[in-house]
């Protein structure tokens, strides 16, 4: 009996040991919570953007009362007591019709943000109206070999940051294809290095204005009396040359620098040129020339604001400008909305690279 009764209790002891170590294989492993990281990630930054946010309204608010005071005083030299004390009242009251002209208050902010997300689904709706109207029309169209019609209202917040968005990838891809051939070939070469140094060091600096001038003085005749969207054209291949020029110097240095050692292999494994290329020298040069993409892209991102302004492309260049003409009550606003909706997207364009040179480069980084 006793016997029996132990090999029960070995038997419930393994069943209860293989339950045990099934649940072991499955359970998650959080990671432990420090305090000090968590101070260090979450309170401090979260501090200074309540801080950042703090600074700006006392300041927004300073600038307001300095325009309203002015405003008072002259309408009370000009105009007399009466006046001066409607103006008052008006500003006391938050109307319309008195309101200032200075840097909005995040509230403000806020709601002209809220005010273009709405915009975009009244103009979404619009869109989908026109095109269940015409879609008949415009099947008839096609089948005589007509162009159909097309929805011509204006764009939606959201659709010029997406028309942004792809000038700058265009912009950033013809960068990649002119900077990274250049800089391989230069970087073989000394010679090629010393020719070619007097051109780099002198176009490097040039303004995006003058390289817009130059693309459009080129693209416009070569497109002459063609129906193609010039406006598009002229501002990606813009935003190429002028940031392509990181790219280009980090890829010749990179290339110029890579270990003798890693040469001397290829020549004893008598790679060919292009295999010595892409399976020894690219590989040691990516730090150095995804350091250069990265620094393209941003400056691609930076200039594209300027250059849009002057193609009259509708991207968010042309927003701010026509928002800063506009002088409506909510200009100023959605000119800060559009003000973060460019740094955060910069910013994630960054991580972005950071992240596809990490997966594809042996040095790991957490960026800047």
């Amino acid at each position: 009996m006793k016997q029996s009764v132990t090999v029960n209790k070995s038997a419930e002891a393994k069943w209860a040991e293989g339950i045990k170590n099934a649940i072991s294989k499955f359970k998650i492993k959080l990671p432990r919570l420090d305090l000090a990281t968590i101070f260090q990630k979450v309170i401090i930054p979260l501090i200074s953007i309540i801080s950042f946010i703090g600074v700006w309204y006392i300041g927004a608010e300073a600038l307001r009362q300095r325009e309203i005071n002015f405003r008072i005083e002259k309408t009370l030299a000009d105009q007399g007591q009466l006046a001066a004390d409607q103006l008052k009242a008006c500003f006391a009251s938050g109307g319309t019709d008195c309101q200032t002209n200075t840097l909005p208050s995040p509230s403000q902010v806020w709601s002209s943000l809220q005010t273009l997300i709405q915009d975009h689904y009244v103009i979404t709706k619009d869109k989908a109206d026109f095109a269940s109207k015409t879609a008949s029309l415009n099947a008839t169209r096609i089948a005589q070999g007509k162009d159909p019609i097309v929805y011509t209202g204006r764009p939606s917040f959201v659709d010029i940051v997406l028309t942004s968005l792809k000038t700058v990838f265009a912009g950033f891809l013809l960068a990649l294809f002119i900077a990274v051939p250049i800089g391989i070939v230069i970087g073989l070469s000394e010679k090629l290095r010393s020719a070619f140094n007097w051109f780099i060091q002198i176009f490097k600096p040039v303004s995006p204005v003058v390289w817009y001038l130059l693309v459009f003085m080129i693209v416009k005749t070569l497109l002459i009396g063609t129906s193609t969207d010039n406006s598009f054209i002229i501002s990606f291949i813009s935003v190429g040359l002028c940031a392509m020029w990181a790219t280009l110097v980090n890829t010749a240095v990179g290339v110029s620098t890579v270990d003798k050692d890693f040469i001397n292999v290829a020549k004893v494994l008598k790679l060919g040129p292009l295999q010595k290329v892409f399976k020894v020298i690219l590989p040691s040069s990516l730090p150095l020339i995804f350091t250069g993409l990265r620094i393209t892209l941003s400056v691609a991102w930076m200039v594209l604001i300027a250059i849009e302004l002057l193609a009259q492309s509708p991207g968010l260049g042309l927003f701010v400008w026509e928002e800063f003409q506009n002088g409506a009550n909510d200009s100023n606003s959605k000119i800060i909305v559009a003000m973060f909706v460019i740094g955060i997207i910069g910013f994630l364009l960054d991580r972005f690279m950071l992240t596809i040179q990490n997966m594809v480069s042996f040095n790991k980084s957490d960026g800047i």
